[in-house]
């Protein structure tokens, strides 16, 4: 990585605030892969920062579920398993769902056009119109972070927004950018909000639940496809070894 040097829009923001920016989209999406060792003298001298704002990023990482510290071995990013990954995916289902119900009962109407508006300017871009990708920014730009936002449940908010929601985009970003269900889970989106248009929370909930299970469906099959790979690579080495 460069050297860290302050952004336009970045005045008034501590040092160890920009670090833990900076860091976190690195590694969500997948400059710093998944699994690597994080050296934190390494990263003070190629950011040019001092070890304190340092490690107060780190901390927050951690706190993110992005980064794990583990008694002599150290810092890492995380790395889920299989099993870890499909159980984050039932998961979301589970709660994302009842995120969509309450967003039919609760999200005013400004807010449901505000959401369609949203999704113009998702449609507008040149991957989804050719079923290449679909990739949301964070925040208000996303989606699934604003219909839960929209429940109005402070604890749902606090666990999907906060605590999980930039692991579940590393994986996000990580097997669903580049995918054939792009324009699929575009359509999803959009009979979401009109579900929560008609406020109908019984099809709002299904219709979520439905577009997260999917996109679980989805990486079973790039996990099975891999391994597949990797098993025919094993028995062509053996065969010419």
């Amino acid at each position: 990585m460069p050297p860290y040097t302050e952004q336009p829009g970045e005045q008034g923001v501590t040092i160890a605030d920009r670090v833990f920016s900076r860091l976190r989209k690195a590694i969500v999406e997948g400059q710093i892969p998944a699994g690597s060792k994080i050296s934190e003298p390494e990263l003070a001298t190629e950011y040019g920062i001092s070890r304190g704002p340092l490690r107060d990023a780190m901390g927050r990482l951690e706190a993110c579920h992005l980064v794990e510290r583990r008694a002599n071995v150290g810092a890492r990013v995380v790395s889920l398993s299989q099993e870890d990954l499909l159980e984050l995916y039932l998961l979301r289902e589970a709660l994302e769902g009842m995120a969509a119900r309450l967003a039919a009962e609760r999200m005013p109407a400004t807010e449901i056009d505000s959401l369609r508006q949203l999704l113009k300017q998702h449609e507008q871009r040149a991957d989804v119109k050719d079923g290449i990708a679909y990739f949301q920014k964070e925040g208000d730009l996303d989606f699934h972070y604003r219909i839960i936002q929209a429940s109005g449940n402070a604890r749902l908010i606090q666990f999907l927004c906060n605590e999980l929601y930039h692991l579940m985009r590393m994986y996000r970003y990580q097997f669903g950018m580049a995918s054939s269900r792009a324009r699929i889970a575009f359509r999803e989106h959009r009979h979401i909000v009109e579900a929560i248009a008609d406020r109908d929370p019984e099809m709002a909930e299904l219709i979520m639940r439905r577009h997260i299970r999917s996109s679980r469906v989805n990486v079973e099959m790039l996990f099975d496809a891999q391994a597949s790979l990797t098993r025919r690579q094993g028995q062509d080495l053996g065969a010419t070894g």
